[in-house]
């Protein structure tokens, strides 16, 4: 009887570690952040990430500055053959057109590459809208998975509400974010 007592106190404390374990692991993965099947950790109606960002001309910018202005980020990358494929799409069809417009600012945000690189990659699509430098990707992280692909875009509200979040490349999809940006500027 004996033996039995302690075998099946061993198989409790057997069971209650394993229920221990488990609850360990799920409290584990309720602490890292939760992405959308894109990547994103934000989602529309969240207010955007705050940071602060040094443009390839130097000039910084703080986020949180530009509220009152509609605001587009597009995170980006040299090496990113879907952002190459993008990028004159967004400078034809949305810098050009919306430029002078001050109340709509455009930020390409290149992840975690050096300021030549960046420069020659301006030139090389043909851009001439503002890009800054997120080095480490720290910018990147604030709105998705650090390990989530590229490219993607950001529409930022006057009110600093995000209305609009596209990934990768997709005619339908960039046609809707034209409309949004400007739905947003007619307000």
């Amino acid at each position: 009887m004996n033996k039995v007592f302690k075998y099946l106190f061993c198989l409790f404390f057997i069971a209650l570690g394993a229920q221990a374990s488990a609850q360990q692991v799920k409290k584990s993965a309720e602490t890292n952040v939760a992405t959308d099947d894109r990547g994103y950790i934000v989602k529309v109606g969240d207010i955007a990430p705050d940071f602060e960002l040094t443009l390839t001309d130097g000039k910084k910018v703080k986020l949180s500055q530009l509220r009152g202005k509609v605001v587009m980020l597009q995170f980006t990358a040299s090496w990113c053959g879907v952002c190459r494929k993008e990028m004159p799409f967004i400078e034809s069809d949305i810098w050009q057109k919306n430029k002078a417009n001050g109340s709509f600012v455009l930020m390409g945000i290149d992840r975690d590459e050096p300021l030549k690189t960046v420069l020659d990659f301006a030139a090389q699509t043909k851009i001439t809208y503002p890009l800054g430098l997120d080095p480490g990707a720290d910018i990147f992280a604030k709105y998705a998975d650090r390990k989530a692909g590229i490219t993607r875009n950001v529409l930022i509200d006057r009110s600093g509400k995000i209305v609009k979040l596209t990934r990768l490349y997709n005619e339908e999809e960039f046609a809707g974010l034209v409309k949004e940006i400007e739905n947003q500027l007619a307000k």
